[in-house]
């Protein structure tokens, strides 16, 4: 049985967690042949390195990929935007990488390009493409990953980030189930941060109210975060995702709990404040189908 390590990482952070479904799909096939992966999942909350915008973004994203037998892939999905006075597609992704995996390391590397509305306020509204590289080694007691990654940015220089993540899979009801509680840590500068407060924080909505840095409005678009180009701690991560398969199927559900760390001191033409970063727990749930490319039958 093959065993695929979570393509981009970051989706537990981000907008791909639908990923998780790419291993199960792997794992569910007896064969090496290539296969298409069709996914549509629902996140409660847009979360990135432990940040947030003061307004929820709850998403439903649908996904289509394709991964060869040789570890090429390629996915593209969209993010709709599910508040009741915001509906909207807030985001289109592309993405394309190479997998590998042999007895005890597996990894990766891929490069994803963003495509956000205009009017987006996801705390990752100005990236604009990002290269991931992931190195996995299974210990068998647990699998112990590390995670590096460039983040281009509008108007601002690029983020660099590395991780640390560790993680063991449980399986039940004849491996049909998977238990995997995992913990993540993250460092890295905080550029996207800063344009992000810019841009939709305190530029495109100001004046709509207290948000969750307890700053309050601000007339102002001109931010500057002391801490953007210092390589901190920003987030740790606690999650417990479960899968179930059925054939085909891969239902999905992601239970995350954030500790956003090295809070920000933001810099404004109103004066100097000091950001109030809260722990959050946020969730995903979704439901994919994987299929060979060559229409085999791979139960």
């Amino acid at each position: 049985m093959e065993k695929i390590l979570y393509v981009l990482l970051l989706s537990l952070i981000s907008v791909g967690f639908e990923l998780h479904a790419q291993k199960t799909a792997k794992e569910s096939s007896t064969t090496e042949e290539s296969y298409f992966l069709v996914d549509l999942s629902y996140m409660n909350d847009a979360i990135f390195m432990g940040r947030r915008d003061s307004i929820a973004a709850p998403y439903i994203l649908p996904s289509f990929g394709y991964y060869d037998r040789s570890g090429i892939f390629l996915d593209v999905s969209a993010s709709y935007l599910t508040r009741s006075d915001e509906q909207r597609v807030d985001l289109f992704l592309a993405t394309a990488g190479y997998l590998f995996d042999s007895q005890k390391w597996s990894g990766g590397v891929s490069g994803t390009a963003y495509f956000y509305n205009k009017d987006s306020y996801n705390v990752q509204s100005e990236v604009v493409a990002d290269i991931t590289g992931v190195l996995s080694y299974d210990l068998k007691a647990v699998e112990v990953s590390a995670y590096v990654s460039s983040y281009f940015n509008n108007n601002s220089s690029p983020d660099i980030f590395l991780g640390v993540l560790m993680d063991h899979t449980f399986y039940g009801f004849d491996n049909s189930l998977l238990i995997m509680p995992r913990v993540s840590l993250f460092v890295g500068s905080q550029y996207f941060y800063q344009e992000y407060y810019s841009t939709s924080r305190l530029g495109n909505r100001k004046g709509q109210g207290k948000g969750s840095g307890g700053m309050g409005s601000m007339e102002s678009t001109t931010v500057k975060i002391a801490e953007a180009s210092e390589f901190k701690v920003l987030n740790l991560e606690l999650g417990i995702p479960l899968q179930y398969r059925h054939k085909h199927f891969i239902f999905s559900f992601t239970p995350v709990w954030a500790f956003p760390q090295s809070n920000a001191t933001l810099t404004t033409e109103d004066g100097v404040f000091e950001e109030e970063l809260d722990n959050v727990f946020y969730w995903s749930a979704g439901i994919g189908y994987w299929f060979g490319a060559r229409g085999k039958n791979q139960n």
